[in-house]
């Protein structure tokens, strides 16, 4: 669920730098560059250090003679573009070297997603799709924190970006009700909460941030939508059990 959030953060700011409409500021991108590599990093740390529960990273478990499989490879290869971003971007971020870094990231993390994160490699793209939504959605709530965070005026803040981020999250209710459609005789308690912490709260969040952005409300909205996602094999166990869950898979 962290590498999912850090790769949707990766695919919208590399996109907005690539197509020159990301707020001017280095530092503006250089923060939700490193959120987002903090995030993908969590789970490749986790196996490194051999936690509880976590035997390996993509398939691969780190040890001596072991080789990194080819999904653990197409994840490492999306640190490159990372680094390259970070070291270009400047005030105005126009730059045409930055911009083709930033469309090198984008594409990295759009195919993590398509491809490092999927558990079946026959996967069919109603759940690809799924991925790429979720993924976005959390990505974007992370995104405006960081620049909320640093300068709430920045013009990501306007009625488009808000507007983006409702249309995602009524893409990613209406995927679990149409997935949840099949079943109806139990666990609605479970799955109303889901979508409460999921797409409710967030929501609201998210429509309440005009004038101004609150960091700290942001801050909630993104964890609320990050517990929700992590916490769904348990409230919404029998369908994730059976069709691995659109969101489970992310």
């Amino acid at each position: 669920m962290l590498a999912s959030s850090g790769y949707g953060l990766w695919l919208l700011l590399g996109a907005a730098l690539a197509l020159g409409v990301y707020p001017a500021g280095r530092g503006d991108a250089l923060v939700p560059l490193a959120l987002g590599g903090i995030l993908v990093s969590f789970a490749p740390l986790a196996a490194l250090l051999r936690l509880p529960r976590v035997p390996g990273w993509l398939g691969w478990r780190f040890g001596r003679g072991s080789r990194p499989t080819a999904k653990a490879m197409l994840a490492l290869a999306a640190y490159l573009p990372m680094l390259g971003v970070a070291g270009l971007v400047r005030g105005d971020n126009l730059f045409w070297a930055t911009r083709l870094a930033a469309a090198a990231l984008a594409l990295g993390a759009l195919a993590c997603l398509i491809d490092a994160l999927s558990e079946d490699a026959q996967e069919g793209r109603a759940r690809i799709f799924a991925r790429l939504v979720s993924a976005s959605y959390a990505g974007g709530l992370w995104l405006w924190l960081c620049l909320a965070a640093q300068d709430g005026d920045q013009p990501i803040h306007s009625v488009p970006w808000i507007f983006a981020l409702q249309l995602l999250a009524l893409l990613v209710g209406g995927m679990f009700w149409w997935r949840d459609g099949a079943v109806r005789s139990r666990g609605w308690p479970g799955r109303l909460l889901f979508l409460a912490l999921v797409y409710l709260i967030p929501c609201l969040i998210v429509l309440a941030q005009r004038p101004e952005s609150s960091g700290l409300l942001l801050l909630l909205a993104a964890v609320s939508c990050l517990v929700g996602k992590s916490v769904e094999p348990r409230l919404c166990g029998r369908l994730s059990s059976h069709d691995g869950g659109v969101f489970h898979s992310t």
